[in-house]
Parts: structure tokens; C-alpha cells; sequence
């Protein structure tokens, strides 16, 4: 039977984050990936910006990571050459009455550590973006986009040359702990069994599954799982715009913003819809509801410009009617399973947050050394 130390589930950018960042410290690492390319779901169809970390609660370890991975995303990019941009975003008010939001909005940003909001006025905004109009706006320099698939070719690259091995069309199938070590069962053409110390469920979207996999987990630590279902128009054509424009928030969602492809174009999305299955089809009937929603703040959206392009679905571990949590990370303090560390929820902003979160599981992992 094969042998490594560390065997992840999952090849999506917060995989691949965690292996380079294990592969760079000397273990020997093995990532499992059901599908036959990397970043196939979550880590590739979202909007690809960098999040400053203004919305997650106060002292929570999403507010925690965002503000960690934002700095350590931007200097890594930066290093690498992973093609990214901090363009900046603005926070449209669409009159006067929610002005006072955005003051509300920089406070809380504030609290979480995001210094460098501010408010700026109709005239201001007028000047900034022309094309996008507003009682006013929040300025938060500090967001940004980033080149998902070259990061993760980034860090899968930095991780293979570290020794880290990636076995693609390779689904994990179960696992059980026996003399101190998990004994893996993969679902390939061969039927790899193969031992490890320690074991990562970082599969998003399959993380409940790889869960109901492993022998011993207590099912009540499972969480149901929910899908929210995104989608995205764009238009042809160059940006109007220089920032990312989003409107006011909302429970649950940012709201129908733009997004600057870093080619020069522009998308708008997503919507947010609860469904029971992954389906990446994307309705054109939606353009008018999108078309709406757009013209709140660029009214000179041409008719019949909207095409759809594309929908990812996020993993959620609450749902409809649910108060909003924050995504989840188990470790043997709540499972009681030595090495083992589990990935439950974690959508936005796991794509900023990456690094961060690849170094707070490295600790988990090696907390068990002493």
C-alpha cells in the first residue's frame, strides 16, 4: 500500500493553496481530484474579485482570513506575476435616503480592520465614473480582481515543485483511522488504496460527501448542506467603468455588480437563487430582471446588450429562511479525529482568503506535533 503524509480532497484554489503551503514546509503531499482538470467548479465560476473584508462579522474567522489573505493574495500576485488588478470598488447609494448607509458601511469596515474606506459624493462619483450614476459612493481602494485559473496553475506549479503529486479523475471514495494513520480508498480506474497521517476535505461542493466517507465521523457535525445558484451576463465591448461598481447590500448577497474582466470587458452578476442541483445553464430570460437591477446605476445600459455567460454554484451551510453563517472549519477539537481537518462552506471569500486559509489548516495540522 502507497504511503504520504498529507492527502487533500479537492483541487480547487483553497486545495491547492493548502498543498503548496504544506509541499513549501517539507511534507510530502498528495492532492485527489474527482474531476479530470483542477478548479472545475467553485474556484472557477465566481467573480473573481478580491474582497477587502468589510461585511463578515466582527471577530469571526471569515473576517479574520479575509483581511489575511487580501494582503497575502495581493503580495503573491504581485511576486508571481499572477495577472491581477487593485482597481478599487464602489459602493453605489441610489439616493439620498442611503447616504447614510454608506457612513454605516464604513463604520462597520472600520471595526473589521479595513482602514481606508471613505464616502464620496454625486459630484465626486460623476467624476470617477461617468457612466455610473448615484446619490453617492463608498470607496474601498483596497478590492480588487484577480486571474483565478493562473492562480491556481500558480500554486499548483510552486506546490509540484516541492514534491506535491496531483491525481486528477481520482474521487475519493472513504477513509478510516486505524494504527494512526487513515487508510484511503480511491475511486479510480485502479482502485488506489493508499495510508496517510493526515487528511484535508477541502472537495466545496463535495465536501459532504468526502464527509459521509470517512468511518467514525460523527454524522451530526455534517451540516446540510444548501446551494445558491449565481449567474452572469456581459456585455460586448470595453468596461465603462474603472472600479467595480456594486449596489447597497442586501441579506445574503452583494447584489448584481460589475466585474471587470481583466481582458478589458465586463460582466454583471450574480443573482442568487436556492436550488437543489448543480446545473451551470444560465436563463436568458433572467437578462431583464438583470437589465433592472443594472440601470439603477448604469442607466445608459444599451438594450439587448446583456448576454448570458456563465453560473457557479456556492456551498452554503445555511439556507432559506436561515440566519447567515459563516463557513466552517473542523478540526479534532470538534471531531475528536487526529488529523483530519474538514472545509464545510466556504464560498466568498475563500478565493481572497486562500493563503490564509492554507496557513490557519497548516497550524491545525501541525498543532498535533506539539
Amino acid at each position: 500500500m502507497e504511503q504520504v503524509e498529507v492527502v487533500i480532497v479537492g483541487a480547487g484554489v483553497i486545495g491547492l493553496a493548502i498543498a503548496r503551503h504544506l509541499a513549501c514546509r517539507g511534507r510530502e503531499v498528495l492532492i485527489l481530484e474527482a474531476e479530470g482538470a483542477i478548479g472545475q467548479h467553485v474556484s472557477s465560476r465566481n467573480s473573481g474579485v478580491i474582497h477587502a473584508g468589510i461585511y463578515y462579522p466582527r471577530g469571526s474567522l471569515q473576517q479574520r482570513l479575509c483581511r489575511e489573505g487580501r494582503d497575502m493574495l495581493y503580495d503573491y500576485c504581485r511576486t508571481r506575476h499572477v495577472d491581477h488588478a487593485r482597481c478599487g470598488k464602489l459602493t453605489v447609494a441610489p439616493d439620498a435616503e442611503a447616504v447614510a448607509g454608506l457612513h454605516e458601511l464604513v463604520r462597520r469596515g472600520i471595526a473589521n480592520g479595513v482602514d481606508d474606506l471613505h464616502v464620496i459624493s454625486a459630484a465626486e462619483l460623476r467624476e470617477r465614473e461617468p457612466a455610473v450614476v448615484g446619490a453617492g459612493a463608498m470607496v474601498s481602494p483596497s478590492s480588487g480582481i484577480v486571474d483565478a485559473p493562473g492562480l491556481m496553475l500558480s500554486l499548483l506549479g510552486e506546490a509540484e515543485a516541492e514534491g506535491a503529486m496531483l491525481a486528477l479523475n481520482a474521487p475519493f471514495r472513504a477513509a478510516r483511522r486505524e494504527g494512526g494513520r487513515f487508510l484511503v480508498e480511491v475511486g479510480d480506474e485502479a482502485g488506489t488504496r493508499l495510508a496517510c497521517r493526515w487528511l484535508v476535505n477541502a472537495a466545496a461542493l463535495g465536501a459532504w460527501d468526502v464527509a459521509r466517507g470517512i468511518n467514525g465521523l460523527d454524522a451530526s457535525l455534517i451540516r446540510p448542506r444548501h446551494l445558491a445558484k449565481g449567474s452572469y451576463f456581459s456585455v460586448p465591448g470595453r468596461s465603462p467603468f474603472k472600479a467595480l461598481i456594486y449596489p447597497m447590500p442586501r441579506v445574503g448577497s452583494l447584489g448584481i455588480h460589475s466585474v471587470q474582466d481583466l481582458g478589458g470587458g465586463v460582466r454583471f452578476g450574480p443573482d442568487m437563487e436556492w436550488v437543489e442541483e448543480v446545473d451551470y445553464s444560465v436563463d436568458p430570460a433572467k437578462a431583464g430582471l438583470f437589465a433592472d437591477a443594472i440601470r439603477a446605476y448604469w442607466p445608459d445600459l444599451p438594450e439587448g446588450a446583456l448576454q448570458p455567460d456563465m453560473a457557479g454554484i456556492r456551498p452554503r451551510i445555511w439556507g432559506p429562511g436561515q440566519e447567515k453563517r459563516e463557513f466552517e472549519m473542523q478540526t479534532p477539537r470538534e471531531h475528536g479525529i487526529n488529523g483530519l481537518v474538514q472545509l464545510f462552506g466556504f464560498e466568498s471569500p475563500g478565493l481572497t482568503a486562500c493563503l490564509a486559509i492554507a496557513r490557519e489548516v497548516g497550524a491545525h495540522l501541525f498543532e498535533e506535533e506539539g
